[in-house]
């Protein structure tokens, strides 16, 4: 997308297609849930749109605690002192492959097979009387064969008795993750617990993923508002969709460039090649019943590269308030 679309944006975020960034994110406020004390599993497939290719799973288990406080990891993240905060921390697997695994050559002009595994530390700030969140995260892993992504995509389809993929060895080699994220978000429009509009801003650097992006959400149905720490009573259920939709800016991907310190991958895509705007939207279903979270969600992402196309997945989340 040309930057000077990025004004359209505000008008298709509008627009409830079934059209969300590559890795897994829970800070933002249509992932909400307003407990300091919980489990959340995340599972994303490109299995929902029917395809095999690019960003073909990703698996997230999270757990929100207040010791998480006190991990050590957790005195790295940056916060305004804003007067609600809630800790967590996750691990999060992803796999990517081009647009065939059956084969064992490399696909140049494809999308290279890469595995990414890593430990997520993040909090999640909220001012309720400024109606803004404000949330930090720090990635660290490894990408590449120690991630395991061959092992679990191809455990997975023999499970399934799918076809069994062969391009795996020509994937990215082992490198490290370390990877900051900023979130910051502002409601813009609420009308009680029926409709929220927000804007939101990221900012992301590390040895996996650089880029910054701009957005808004939409909230409708009946939910519990994410810019307040009171949690509404109305015999504990809640039912709402969501749509958000963002522009990034892209400076860096390891999972198409290769890691930042290995250099020696055997296929990556060149900088050059690295599609600089790329547009993201995802649509959900949420449904809350006192305790139990859960949710359907589809995404879209506009091409990452010259070579190749947009790409849709779906999911699913369940957590627990513990």
């Amino acid at each position: 997308m040309h930057h000077r679309h990025i004004l359209s944006l505000l008008f298709i975020a509008f627009i409830p297609i079934i059209v969300r960034s590559q890795a897994i994110d829970n800070t933002l406020s249509y992932k909400n849930i307003n407990s300091d004390k919980y489990f959340r599993l995340n599972y994303e497939n490109d299995f929902f749109s029917s395809t095999d290719k690019y960003y073909t799973q990703g698996i997230h288990l999270e757990l929100v605690a207040p010791w998480v406080k006190q991990f050590p990891i957790s005195k790295l993240l940056f916060h305004p002192h804003f007067s609600y905060i809630r800790y967590g921390i996750g691990l999060e697997h992803e796999g990517y492959t081009p647009s065939s695994i059956s084969d064992p050559h490399i696909l140049y002009g494809d999308r290279p097979f890469a595995g990414c595994f890593f430990l997520k530390t993040f909090l999640i700030a909220i001012d309720p009387q400024k109606k803004q969140r404000f949330s930090t995260s720090l990635n660290t892993g490894v990408i590449g064969q120690a991630a395991g992504g061959m092992e679990m995509q191809t455990a997975i389809h023999r499970w399934l008795g799918d076809i069994t993929p062969h391009g795996w060895p020509n994937q990215v080699h082992n490198d490290a993750i370390l990877n900051y994220q900023v979130d910051y978000e502002k409601q813009l429009l609420s009308l009680g617990h029926i409709l929220s509009i927000d804007a939101d801003a990221m900012a992301r650097a590390g040895t996996l993923s650089d880029k910054i992006n701009a957005g808004t959400t939409i909230m409708f149905g009946y939910f519990d508002s994410p810019f307040t720490t009171t949690v509404a009573t109305a015999k504990n259920f809640r039912i709402y969709g969501y749509e958000h939709a963002a522009v990034n800016a892209v400076a860096y991907d390891a999972t198409l460039e290769g890691g930042l310190f290995d250099k020696t991958s055997p296929y990556t895509i060149s900088p050059k090649n690295i599609t600089p705007f790329v547009f993201e939207n995802r649509f959900g279903f949420v449904v809350v019943y006192r305790r139990i979270y859960l949710e359907y969600f589809q995404s879209l992402l506009s091409n990452e590269f010259t070579t190749v196309n947009y790409h849709v997945w779906g999911g699913v989340q369940i957590a627990f308030g513990l």
